[in-house]
């Protein structure tokens, strides 16, 4: 499943990263990825609005997040958000009963959490990835690939503009 995508703008935006500090880079990088996020999310919202039970009060629209992901930053150094549903999976924490039990890093599932904005939605997993008894009927997975070109274009056109207020600044900053 290849998804092909253009950069238009890609170069030009390039050119104008070599000449910003790399505080600037991260404060504009994590502005525009936040930007490309919340472009995903909204449609993820859209998709999930039609699945959710109008009889029920669990939304799982209501429960879809973006969130930066502060330890991929601190390990590997990337901008990275996550677009998901809250109460999802969670990892065992490193701790010496869990190194005993040889378990940390591996994924437990919760029962959901009524704490929620949109309840417990503990079911969406099972209407995006199916059972053995029902089908799939993904949200999230479409949002993301139906909207991956505009989410890049987006992401370019924010950092761009950040970049740019960045020299201008600079500019500013040199002449007095």
């Amino acid at each position: 499943m290849a998804n092909e995508t253009s950069l238009i703008g890609l170069d030009e935006l390039l050119g104008k990263l070599e000449s910003v500090t790399s505080d600037v880079k991260l404060k504009g990088g994590r502005f525009a990825l936040r930007k490309a996020a919340n472009l995903i999310a909204i449609k993820a919202k859209e998709n999930a609005r039609r699945l959710d039970d109008p009889t029920s009060s669990e939304e799982i629209a209501e429960n879809i997040a973006v969130r930066w992901s502060g330890k991929r930053f601190k390990t590997t150094g990337d901008l990275a958000f996550r677009v998901g549903v809250m109460g999802g999976a969670r990892q065992y924490a490193n701790t010496k009963h869990n190194v005993r039990k040889r378990r940390v890093g591996k994924d437990y599932h919760t029962p959901g959490d009524s704490g929620n904005p949109g309840g417990d939605t503990f079911h969406w997993r099972f209407l995006e990835f199916g059972t053995k008894r029902t089908r799939a009927t993904p949200f999230m997975r479409p949002a993301l690939e139906k909207n991956i070109n505009p989410a890049i274009n987006e992401f370019i056109t924010q950092y761009e503009k950040a970049i740019d207020l960045a020299l201008k600044r600079a500019a500013k900053k040199a002449k007095a």
